[in-house]
């Protein structure tokens, strides 16, 4: 698969790679170097601060990663920057003491080789692409990294039963999956893409929504009885349910006001629609919207609420402060998935039934355009510039120009084909989105069920890139995990991650423009909880090699011992190796054999190009995976020196 240079990280890494070449002196230091940059003009203050109630960054914890930029001469902050940044334990690609410059700029000029895992451990720039498979899985692909002209599945992570529906907040790096036939929500950590835990969330949980401020998780439960029938309110920081609220029977689609004061739920069966204090999680009132309302949602420029009934074909608007309906807006039978524009100047509800797009200025709560779209158009997302309208039997998506929206105006669409079979032709679909728009302005991968590809495409372009095949499962929705830096406040550059073991992190920071190149420094603690399993025993091992050549299978050596005597521990039946690609793919857990003396081996496969981090376990010591010292190697492409 060629990799999408032309997406705009693409060209990003392209511009920090030259800035990394062109960089001819590292940053100079100061007292303060680890903490504190003063380099061409700009000022750069990193942090790393312990989330919650800890004092110090600590092993498996969460920190929250600030970079504070200001110009040297004015003090103004440096807005709308995109730094990239790095963190790898610092003897991965160091190894030489005093040297800490120039291996930061090495790693840097590492990472954006763009080869199949030569990454680092945490990378705050990149984004994934997830798949939600029809099987009880999710397939996690990194679009920036290729190897001869194949893309590799960066993770797969297995669920107790299939998915219908997701969402994900990005700034708890978290995804939440609903799992109907086993009645929880998954919450994938998509720092590594493992499940962190099950949570149960009603009788057959489908749509599922995170409201603004994030504070709780809404999941719909589409029950058969009607005390089962509503909506289940999980915390987000407890991960624990704090409420069910039955609203009504039929399907659940939901919605929120900008505040997050107050939830909104469609009760397909009931042809109601309820309104919940969020606060209380409590329901305040049905409001009756048609026979069948289908969608819902809510404009935060107009402050009301738009039903789309597919029945009756009409629209309710809602006024979200007085709870009751002020205008219906008459369209036609079959309407389906409505949604409002990123700006919530126009609310747009497709018909698969008429091949229709009708769409409803907010401003005037009018019906001001009918646009064809054919094939039965079922699903719409939305750029800063374009609609996105999937057709279920249709190849084709079609776009259409937010800017020619409006009454009076002539609505200017385009399409192009992502795949050559109709995505009805997959048989049994989710509701889930088969359209998400990726990180950078204008970019969007599609996913079609029928063929299993994932195509790319950027506005502009004639036609996607090629796409990602999932071989060996059936994707059915797509998402974008992005994990970049969010600008927080005028000139602050944040995020959240989950530190994987203690040690000393280098912390590589990239910007391109001024160029600022530089290697800050933190360090986390081991768990006290780890402490007893810790003392248990110590690793040693055997002079190990850390360059290798892709495809070897190398036989390594470690000695178990004694932390406090230093005496070897004989006789350890056990003990057992996990190894994988920096920083998750293919892992790989294989027993090891005794030697003698506690000395015992492994051998440990590089089947690809990559970091391998090798890490030993001794259950029947109560020594898991990541307890012990790891170790590094770098498998080198066949015929690199």
């Amino acid at each position: 698969m060629k990799r999408y240079r032309a997406s705009w990280f693409c060209a990003q890494l392209l511009l920090w790679a030259c800035a990394v070449v062109a960089a001819e002196q590292a940053a100079r230091d100061d007292a303060n170097a680890d903490h504190h940059l003063v380099h061409n003009g700009v000022v750069v203050d990193f942090s790393a601060q312990p989330v919650g109630s800890a004092k110090e960054l600590m092993e498996g914890a969460f920190a929250d990663v600030r970079f504070r930029m200001v110009d040297e001469a004015s003090g103004r902050p440096v807005r709308g920057s995109a730094p990239g940044v790095w963190m790898d334990m610092a003897q991965v690609v160091q190894g030489q003491p005093g040297a800490e410059q120039k291996s930061c700029k090495e790693k840097i000029a590492l990472y954006l080789r763009g080869l199949v895992g030569i990454r680092p451990m945490l990378d705050l720039n990149s984004y994934f692409v997830v798949l939600l498979n029809s099987e009880a899985s999710i397939s996690v692909v990194d679009p920036l990294v290729s190897l001869a002209g194949v893309t590799s599945t960066f993770a797969t992570t297995s669920l107790k039963q299939p998915g219908e529906d997701w969402t994900q907040d990005d700034g708890a790096r978290r995804l939440y999956i609903t799992l109907p036939k086993a009645n929880e929500v998954a919450v994938i950590e998509t720092g590594n893409f493992t499940v962190d835990s099950y949570v149960k969330a009603g009788q057959e949980p489908m749509r599922i929504a995170l409201q603004p401020d994030r504070r709780y998780l809404w999941v719909g439960n589409d029950a058969p009885d009607a005390d089962h029938s509503g909506v289940t309110v999980i915390d987000t920081a407890s991960l624990k349910q704090v409420g069910f609220v039955a609203t009504g029977a039929g399907h659940h689609e939901i919605a929120f006001s900008a505040d997050s004061r107050r939830a909104f739920v469609t009760n397909r069966s009931d042809g109601t629609v309820s309104v919940i204090d969020v606060a209380g999680r409590r329901k305040l009132k049905n409001i009756e919207t048609g026979p069948t309302p289908l969608s819902l949602a809510y404009s935060p420029l107009s402050r009301r609420l738009y039903v789309a009934d597919g029945k009756n074909g009409t629209v309710s608007v809602i006024d979200a402060e007085k709870l009751e309906v002020v205008k219906r807006l008459a369209a036609k039978p079959g309407l389906g998935p409505l949604k409002v524009t990123p700006n919530g100047r126009f609310a747009l509800t497709v018909n698969p039934a008429e091949n229709r797009v009708h769409v409803i200025d907010t401003a005037s709560d009018e019906l001001v355009q009918e646009i064809r779209v054919e094939a039965q158009p079922y699903q719409i997302i939305f750029s800063e510039t374009f609609a996105y309208v999937r057709s279920l039997g249709s190849e084709r998506v079609s776009m259409i120009n937010l800017a020619s929206l409006g009454q009076d105006k002539t609505p200017s669409v385009q399409s192009f084909a992502a795949g050559t079979v109709a995505p009805k032709e997959a048989g049994d679909l989710v509701i889930a989105d088969s359209m998400a728009m990726a990180a950078g302005e204008g970019t969007v991968f599609v996913l079609n069920p029928s063929d299993g590809n994932s195509y790319f495409y950027r506005e502009g372009m004639n036609a996607p890139s090629s796409g990602y095949r999932a071989f060996g499962s059936s994707p059915r929705a797509v998402i974008v995990a992005d994990r970049s830096l969010k600008e927080v406040e005028p000139g602050v550059y944040a995020g959240r991650v989950k530190i994987p073991v203690a040690g000393k992190y280098d912390v590589a920071f990239l910007l391109e423009s001024p160029q600022v190149l530089h290697c800050f420094s933190m360090e986390a603690r081991s768990n006290p909880l780890f402490a007893q399993s810790h003392s248990q025993a110590a690793v040693q091992f055997e002079n190990w090699p850390r360059t290798a050549q892709a495809g070897q299978t190398l036989s390594l050596r470690f000695k178990l011992v004694d932390p406090i005597t230093g005496g070897a521990r004989i006789g350890v039946k056990d003990a057992q190796v996990m190894y994988f690609l920096a920083p998750g793919a293919r892992r790989t857990q294989t027993p090891v054999r005794e030697i003698g003396n506690g000395e015992y081996e492994v051998e440990v496969k590089l089947s690809l190009p990559g970091a391998y981090y090798i890490y030993p376990a001794v259950p029947s010591m109560k020594l898991g995976f990541g307890e012990l010292p790891f170790f590094t190697v770098r498998a080198m492409p066949p015929g690199s020196a």
